[in-house]
């Protein structure tokens, strides 16, 4: 594992660049900082052990947990296994009506959050789970949205995330992810929407997609117009971290994270349910070996993942561009190697002090 923060021989960057899909949010890159002097980061720690007999979560201690929503396979020994969160953040246990009073107005907290298991095994990472158990996983966050959409109209929005480390809000060691529904679409993922179908009225095309034609096909040299020197190149695949036959990771150009890391699949699709089966391994696969590289990097990384799909009912009327054809879902992967500071709570600016490119380049050099 090589030491994320090092510092290295590429010219320093200070620069705001501008988030493509939501302009209003730019990340300060600002190579410089990664040398001031700080207390070094404590990995995550890893409990490798495949099982634990206090531990909740291991498969043995079912009664320990609420009962089973789902479970997979359906028949013998379960691998992935669902329960409703003891401590949810939304219920379908109470209603109450919404009020307003002056400025002030609350929207009833209705909706689902449950908890699935990813493994059986109490300390596997991702990166080390079979591609044909990921497959399964994925396979599972999609049948429970399916299932969730399904119960009740109210529900606007299915948010599946995975935390991993007590910096990314993880509670319990053992291996799993979460899913939340609610009754309306959270702010960052409007945002995402909005400005798409906007892209889309004026240009008729996927800004999605043209992300990834430009990383799979853009080349271009700027060069200072007095001196003539080169200010910067931009090589083809200069942001892409690992691709399959249907999906893609792509190192964003406006990392908010200094590894963050963002997975879409190659050809438009704006629903993560509309997936086939059959396509779900190649995900896995791409999950599993860009996991990898990162663990190979920045090892013992504390993360957060989520799925970023289309609202579902919604399109937007004053642009005239149904939401289907102007947004492409996408899984974002969010290495937390850094605590927020106040100048980034204060601004809403996010700093990352390790430039993207070479971020890209370190990871895609790993030997897998």
């Amino acid at each position: 594992m090589s030491d994320p923060n090092a510092p290295d021989n590429s010219s320093e960057v200070r620069e705001i660049r501008i988030n493509p899909i939501v302009p209003s949010e730019s990340v300060l890159v600002a190579t410089a900082r990664s040398m001031r002097p700080k207390k070094a980061e404590e990995l995550a720690p890893r409990d490798t052990r495949k099982h634990v007999e206090t531990c909740p979560f291991c498969r043995g201690n079912e009664h320990k947990t609420p009962p089973v929503i789902l479970s997979w396979p359906a028949d013998g020994d379960w691998q992935i296994r669902m329960v409703e969160n003891l401590y949810p953040v939304l219920g379908d246990d109470r209603e109450q009506a919404n009020f307003n009073f002056g400025l002030q107005q609350t929207i009833d907290g209705y909706g689902r959050h449950e908890v699935i298991i990813d493994h059986h095994e109490h300390g596997i990472a991702v990166q080390d789970m079979a591609e044909s158990h990921l497959a399964a996983l994925f396979g599972v966050y999609q049948a429970r949205m399916q299932q969730l959409f399904a119960s009740d109209e109210r529900l606007k929005y299915v948010l599946v995330f995975k935390n991993f480390g007590p910096a990314a809000g993880a509670s319990i060691p053992h291996t799993h992810s979460q899913v939340i529904a609610m009754p309306v679409v959270p702010e960052n993922v409007d945002a995402e929407v909005k400005n798409s179908a906007a892209y889309y009225a004026k240009h008729h095309h996927c800004i999605f997609c043209a992300l990834i034609d430009e990383a799979l096909t853009f080349e271009a040299t700027i060069y200072d117009r007095n001196s003539g020197a080169v200010r910067r190149k931009i090589n083809v695949g200069q942001y892409v971290v690992e691709r399959g036959e249907k999906f893609i990771a792509i190192k964003p150009f406006a990392s908010r994270y200094e590894w963050e890391v963002h997975i879409l699949p190659l050809a438009h699709q704006a629903d993560f349910l509309d997936v086939r089966g059959e396509d779900l391994a190649d995900l896995a696969r791409v999950v599993k070996r860009t996991m990898a590289r990162l663990d190979a990097v920045i090892g013992g990384a504390q993360y957060n993942f989520f799925l970023h799909s289309v609202p579902h009912g919604g399109t937007d009327s004053k642009q005239g561009a149904p939401y289907a054809a102007s947004y492409h879902w996408h899984l974002e992967i969010c290495p937390r190697t850094s605590i927020p500071t106040g100048f980034e709570l204060g601004s809403g600016l996010f700093v990352n002090t390790i430039n993207p490119e070479q971020a890209a380049e370190r990871l895609r050099a790993v030997d897998l």
